[in-house]
């Protein structure tokens, strides 16, 4: 899996307090979810303290200010998930493109003081016979 600048969403984001992805990717204004899935990679660059789960969400919007947002899909992870290496088990964009995406990260509980996200499309899905 090679994840590309220009596909980055976070880039060992810190998630300290409820935020969007400090990246918001233009995906031009077509269906990206037909014919070959275009993967998403989302992984704990840094293990989180103090929050009781973390909420992960794709959104798009025909806005790249996102004035009218649209949620495609949302994973929750708790505590004890979010460690460092952990990967989100959103693999691949939604259908519902509008033409900008952006994550979503809302923390649920105390506001951790460490804690960071990398994220971001790719050209596969990295897995092994582990995971099948």
């Amino acid at each position: 899996m090679i994840l590309d600048e220009q596909g980055l969403f976070s880039n060992k984001q810190a998630i300290t307090e409820s935020c969007v992805s400090e990246n918001v990717l233009d995906m031009g204004k077509r269906e990206v979810s037909f014919g070959t899935p275009v993967g998403l990679f989302i992984q704990i660059a840094e293990t989180f303290n103090n929050l009781t789960s973390l909420s992960i969400k794709v959104q798009t919007s025909m806005e790249e200010d996102f004035s009218s947002s649209v949620d495609l899909v949302e994973q929750k992870m708790l505590l004890d998930e979010l460690t460092k290496g952990a990967v989100s088990s959103i693999k691949f964009l939604p259908k519902g493109n509008l033409g900008f995406l952006r994550l979503v990260y809302t923390v649920d509980g105390t506001n951790p003081n460490q804690g960071a996200i990398i994220a971001g499309v790719v050209d596969g899905v990295q897995e092994s016979f582990h995971n099948a």
